[in-house]
């Protein structure tokens, strides 16, 4: 099948679609049927020389076969029209082509939105009617009654069918909502948990550090200057973890009635001069931030990623490598951003300590934004971590 045939099928089923949702349809329908019917009892008693009188009373009668499809409910609507069907053909042995659609179509609709009892029972009366044989079985009423008898019960089950499977989509779609909202109270309810565990135990060591760091610096007789500083910014870095940890719980914990107006933006690349600062402060060697090529505006979780990354890699030049001058390099190119952190100690440990998070970390932000990160010893000596972070994060869905 060709794009053209595929484009013009769906174009059929659309029009198709909103046809069907018209809800004007049925009294477009029934009225045409009913035109149709009245026509088709004027043609055929035209030539068979019944009086005028009768074939008014028969096109009246054909009326009644379909015009109430057209403005009554689907129960009513279905009783009247059988009611004027089997009229038509017990006594009159007369029914038009347009009766048997009109009544085809009230079954339908009494099985889809009615009681499906009644659409089942308003299909039976034809089956005496074809039994009885009141009219030939070659004539035109005796082949319409075989066909009702035939088709009719197709007609309800149809419509009934219709109807359960639209109620079982919408119980299919409630339990899925149902479900989804459960996960959803389940997930929350678990990074509530998770936030006050973690408040609990970090938020207590890491106001520990500080109040340690601030109660060494008062209450040592003779500290050099030098260090005095040092612990008043151990105290400042504590102080400001402890502050980044309750408003990220905060954004976690979405059960707590905290105010969100001390919230603050997460931080990104703009922030990574303040956060070189502190870290020259801290360890008193040299920081450099390069930056290449034109700046421009990344996605938030790309500013953030490569934040986290160089706020981790500078903690471990801290941590193992103390003293080491640290370089930050960043250069902006048309896919992407990349980062590196070098610094000049003596490398990585051998063997690599046990239990640490910060390179796994690392990578794993890389990972979420679509990036890659390497680290490794620098050429030269030192320690070396790099990636390579795209502009937009579609890659990663």
């Amino acid at each position: 099948m060709t794009d053209v045939d595929e484009h013009r099928q769906s174009g059929w089923a659309e029009r198709g679609r909103r046809i069907g949702a018209d809800p004007r349809r049925p009294a477009v329908a029934g009225t045409a049927l009913a035109l149709l019917a009245v026509t088709e009892s004027f043609a055929r008693t035209a030539d068979s020389g019944v009086t005028v009188r009768f074939a008014l009373f028969l096109g009246l009668l054909a009326l009644a076969t379909t015009l109430p499809s057209a403005f009554l409910r689907p129960a009513a609507a279905a009783a009247w029209v059988t009611g004027a069907t089997v009229l038509s053909l017990a006594p009159f042995r007369s029914l038009t082509v347009a009766g048997l659609c009109a009544q085809l179509l009230v079954l339908y609709r009494l099985g889809r939105a009615g009681s499906p009892r009644s659409a089942a029972l308003l299909a039976m009366p034809f089956l005496p009617l074809a039994l009885a044989r009141l009219a030939p079985a070659h004539s035109e009423a005796g082949v319409l009654t075989v066909l009702l008898t035939s088709i009719a019960p197709v007609a309800a089950w149809a419509g009934i069918a219709r109807r359960t499977r639209g109620e079982a989509l919408t119980h299919s779609a409630a339990h899925r909502a149902m479900t989804s909202t459960l996960l959803e109270h389940t997930a929350r309810g678990e990074r509530a948990r998770i936030a006050r565990e973690l408040h609990d135990v970090v938020a207590h060591h890491i106001s520990m550090v500080a109040v340690q760091a601030e109660t060494a610096r008062l209450t040592t007789p003779g500290m050099p200057a030098a260090g005095a500083q040092r612990l008043s910014s151990i105290g400042d870095t504590a102080r400001a973890a402890l502050t980044e940890m309750r408003r990220l719980l905060g954004v976690l914990r979405e059960d707590t009635g905290s105010d969100t107006a001390d919230r603050q933006p997460q931080p990104g690349l703009r922030q990574l001069v303040d956060l070189l600062d502190e870290a020259r402060d801290a360890s008193g060697t040299g920081t450099r931030l390069i930056v290449r090529g034109r700046q421009s505006v990344l996605d938030p979780s790309v500013e953030l990623a490569a934040y986290r990354i160089v706020q981790e890699a500078l903690t471990n030049t801290r941590r193992h490598a103390p003293g080491a001058a640290v370089d930050v390099e960043l250069h902006y190119g048309a896919d992407g951003v990349a980062l590196r952190i070098r610094d000049n100690g003596p490398g990585p440990p051998t063997p690599p300590p046990a239990g640490g998070h910060g390179l796994a970390g690392m990578r794993e932000r890389a990972a979420a934004v679509g990036g890659e990160l390497r680290t490794g010893p620098a050429h030269g000596g030192g320690f070396l971590v790099e990636t390579v972070l795209p502009t937009r994060t579609e890659a990663t869905g």
